[in-house]
């Protein structure tokens, strides 16, 4: 995967040199490009401008994006503007941008956009109702969420199949060595050996966890036969208690 990052600020980007992101840029697996767009600055390397018609704050102008743009050599890549009014985030859609062959972040400050760099953009992201100071930290999420769902940059696809959200449940607690400690032990179901006996106790605990901390994830998900059965069972442990 081809990601180029228009920001006015690339040493931000630091962190993508290390961990997953920084082991599958080694590898060759993705590559990561940084353009300073305000190289590209016409009037005195100047990015951002008064708007028409009055108003509070500065709005990025339209020139420096267009011409970095330009300066790009893109083969229909998937263009990704970061802004508060956006289609929110979440695991399916970096499932989704993983599918893609090449990304462009376009990543603001100030204000706002001239309305006019929208016509470069095929996605308006956000990774919620909140405002960052700019879209570096928001572009740096997606490429982390995404790029780690890409075919052998984990090395084993299960290793984030069970991940919290990729099955549309909040994952089933996980625990590892030593059995006890510090009077907590194990569950002994997961000590048992029998797999059927483990992979209903997940599910449970997956459900359960779901029903506890996020109901609206179970709201518009299609239940089976057995997520029906074990959340009725939820339910009635919870009303007892």
């Amino acid at each position: 995967m081809k990601i180029d990052i228009l920001t006015l600020f690339p040493e931000m980007f630091a962190p993508l040199e290390h961990s997953i992101v920084g082991k599958a840029r080694e590898k060759g697996i993705i590559d990561i490009n940084y353009h300073n767009f305000r190289e590209n600055a016409e009037k005195a390397r100047h990015v951002d401008d008064e708007p028409y018609g009055g108003g509070q704050g500065m709005l990025l102008r339209a020139q420096p994006i267009f011409d970095a743009m330009d300066a790009l050599e893109l083969n229909k890549p998937r263009v990704l503007l970061l802004d508060p009014a956006g289609r929110r985030f979440d695991q399916g859609y970096a499932e989704e941008l993983s599918q893609e062959e090449e990304l462009v972040f376009i990543c603001g400050h100030y204000e706002g956009y001239d309305e006019r760099i929208k016509s470069l953009v095929t996605d308006e992201v956000s990774l919620g109702d909140f405002v960052l100071t700019g879209g570096e930290l928001a572009a740096m999420t997606i490429i982390d969420a995404t790029v780690r769902l890409i075919p052998e940059v984990i090395g084993k696809e299960a290793s984030h199949q069970d991940d919290s959200f990729s099955s549309g449940l909040l994952e089933y607690p996980q625990y590892t060595r030593p059995y006890e400690y510090r009077g907590m032990k194990v569950p002994d179901v997961l000590m048992s050996g029998h797999h059927e006996n483990i992979r209903r106790w997940r599910l449970e605990q997956s459900l359960k966890k779901t029903y506890e901390k996020r109901p609206d994830l179970l709201a518009n998900r299609e239940l089976t036969d057995e997520e029906k059965q074990l959340l009725e069972k939820i339910k009635g442990a919870g009303f007892e208690s």
